[in-house]
């Protein structure tokens, strides 16, 4: 076995040293295949990359690699679609190699992205000037100034500010919680009509709310914990879940669990202690300067401590509701929400989020799903024309995960890939533990910063 591994090593080493050759081509040899199209693995198989999509799959003995196309000898490892996180906030550049070093190969980014990423991101990491995964952004806009930079008082304000994030290369209208009915159907219509979906929290207006704003044609919700607020009455009654469920599964929409944010929200809720705890955790060393003050300033460790077991109960119903949707087949995606809250650290923060979807119950499979095959189905139904991933299927983007264990059986294999390839490039493990420890001696004299 120690053989094995070295021998993988090595084979990682020498190819990455190849990772920037001109058309993105790789050959996966002999790798065990995870597709995620359902709970199946295929061993011995070969995997074909080229120009940064996948062009080929099959048994070792029936799949030829082209002359001169660069090799990983698999010896078995597990080939996976990377990760998709469905809900982050990040600012820095550095956390978008961050995510990848954490197998998170597509992000959705919910809100107040800086402008340079928005307009300069995705050509930079697609010419591989920065390491990054696939990016998506959602225009934030609510209807008073309180929490968006972007706020509506009418609806023909509504149909600007969706024509103005069109303009800007946005892929999605994010609502917040203060629109009004007529501020949330200008958008709606305005959306379908330049191809931008609505989605994010449940608007609170009268008429609207949940399930009725997915009735009206909102696309995903933003956070389970929404349902409570809306659909539950600021409560919790479980026997309401069958019927909520039925009306959510209805009418198509997705919706983003963020299950490891609420349970960040709780541990460090009324408790500066807890948040001083999370600055030092080993990976807080990776946090941008930005999100170690905004820890530190942390509105939640201010918070009336008796609140906690009422948050504790709300935690274990979007447990519940997940679970329930899940089995009803109401689409469920990843989420985390970091670095807004305390203890979600870029990229790591996946493995918090598919932990709980583990706790709420869903199967392995469905904790990969919701990470990687629906992420993708979420993001071709919003835009037909976007290069398909989420799977590993010919004609797929190369997003890839290569793992030394089956996930469909230990979760905890995806926390230490032997490799990520974002976009048909390759990183070896080596490459990426050399890209956290620059990014930790960029930031090393962060860690003692005044409280």
């Amino acid at each position: 076995m120690r053989r094995l591994v070295l021998s993988l090593a090595l084979a990682l080493a020498a190819f990455a040293a190849r990772a920037d050759e001109p058309g993105k081509a790789a050959a996966f040899v002999d790798v065990t295949v995870v597709p995620m199209d359902e709970a199946r693995t295929l061993p011995h198989q070969t995997v074909l990359v080229e120009n940064g999509a996948i062009t080929a799959i099959g048994p070792v003995a029936s799949v030829t690699v082209p002359e001169g196309m660069p090799r990983i000898e698999g010896h078995g490892a597990y080939l996976m679609p990377g990760l998709a996180d469905m809900h982050t906030h990040i600012e820095a550049k550095e956390d978008l190699g961050l995510l990848v070093a954490n197998g998170v190969t597509a992000i959705l980014h919910m809100g107040r992205a800086p402008p340079g990423m928005v307009d300069k991101g995705r050509e930079r990491i697609a010419a591989g000037k920065w390491v990054g995964p696939r990016l998506f952004f959602g225009f934030m806009v609510d209807g008073t100034p309180d929490y968006s930079e972007f706020f509506v008082s009418s609806p023909d304000e509504a149909r600007s500010v969706v024509r103005l994030a069109k303009t800007n290369r946005y892929d999605f209208i994010k609502v917040y919680n203060s629109v009004s009915k007529p501020e949330f159907e200008a958008m709606i219509d305005e959306g379908r009509k330049l191809g931008i979906p609505v989605i994010g929290h449940a608007v609170r207006a009268e008429g609207v709310g949940l399930p009725e704003g997915l009735r009206m044609g909102q696309m995903m919700v933003a956070h389970a914990e929404e349902f409570i607020y809306t659909a539950f009455g600021n409560g919790t009654d479980e026997g309401k879940i069958p019927e909520v469920t039925a009306a959510v599964r209805e009418t198509g929409a997705y919706v983003t669990a963020t299950l490891s944010t609420f349970e960040a929200i709780v541990r460090y809720w009324g408790r500066p202690d807890q948040v001083a705890a999370a600055l030092k955790m080993p990976e807080a060393l990776y946090l941008s300067p930005q999100a170690r003050v905004d820890w530190q300033d942390s509105d939640y460790q201010r918070r009336p401590l008796e609140k906690v077991p009422m948050l504790q109960s709300y935690l274990v119903f979007q447990r519940h509701l997940i679970k329930a949707f899940t089995d009803a087949g109401v689409p469920v995606l990843a989420g985390t929400d970091t670095p807004t809250v305390p203890g979600l650290v870029p990229g790591f923060s996946i493995h918090d989020e598919l932990r709980n979807l583990s706790l709420a119950g869903l199967s392995n499979y469905q904790v990969l799903a919701a990470a990687t095959k629906t992420p993708g189905e979420f993001i071709l139904k919003a835009h037909p024309d976007a290069a398909r991933f989420g799977q590993v299927a010919v004609g797929m983007r190369a997003d890839l995960l290569l793992l030394q264990s089956d996930p469909l059986q230990n979760l905890g294999a995806l926390e230490r890939p032997l490799g990520v390839m974002a976009d048909g490039r390759w990183y070896s493990q080596k490459d990426l533990k050399a890209l956290l420890e620059r990014l930790k001696q960029r930031y090393r004299h962060l860690d003692r910063l005044p409280n």
